[in-house]
């Protein structure tokens, strides 16, 4: 595994939240769950992880991952505790597994908190190795309108507990899908 440096901040201690996925395109969205995240779990650092290719997306209308990483870059830049990192593609990581694996194993006094939004709750159960991701690190679901229900019907949260802090709030309905379509910003 190839290992340039991190890529953000690490020192023992710190407590860095993982707020993986396509960023296409990043969006206010991402920057309202970072925000959200940092403040009710007192994170911090968020990085985001810029996949290059979710296995569960297909690849027809996916920007290349130079165009994401900028975009997502300018999404975040005056936010100096968000972190946008192509880890994925530098460690050779097509699953969320061996992202955790490759963070925890080269990071073991980092608290990592892996986030995501309601409505990736509905569906993590199809993630592979999904138990062994809520049982290396804690995760944190930011509540989106249209999916605050999943937490009480998602099968991962049924079989996982406490493993899986809910976290409210103001909602952001901001939508990668729904911005493609529309061709706005969000």
């Amino acid at each position: 595994m190839q290992w340039l440096r991190p890529p953000g901040p690490v020192a023992c201690g710190l407590k860095i939240g993982l707020l993986g996925g396509s960023f296409n395109p990043a969006h206010e969205g991402h920057l309202h769950v970072a925000e959200t995240a940092m403040k009710r779990l007192g994170l911090d650092y968020v990085w985001f992880l810029v996949a290059p290719q979710n296995p569960l997306k297909p690849v027809a209308g996916m920007l290349p991952l130079k165009q994401r990483l900028e975009l997502a870059r300018a999404l975040a830049s005056g936010h100096s505790r968000l972190i946008v990192s192509d880890l994925e593609q530098i460690i050779a990581s097509r699953y969320t597994i061996d992202t955790i694996r490759a963070l925890t194993a080269r990071f073991p006094l980092v608290r990592f908190v892996w986030l995501m939004v309601s409505d990736n709750l509905e569906q993590f159960h199809r993630w592979r190795c999904w138990r062994e991701i809520a049982a290396r690190v804690p995760i944190a679901v930011v509540l989106r309108p249209g999916s605050t229900l999943a937490p009480l019907k998602a099968m991962a949260r049924q079989c996982l507990g406490s493993r899986i802090v809910i976290v409210d709030g103001r909602r952001n309905e901001a939508s990668a899908t729904a911005i493609r379509a529309g061709g706005n910003r969000g």
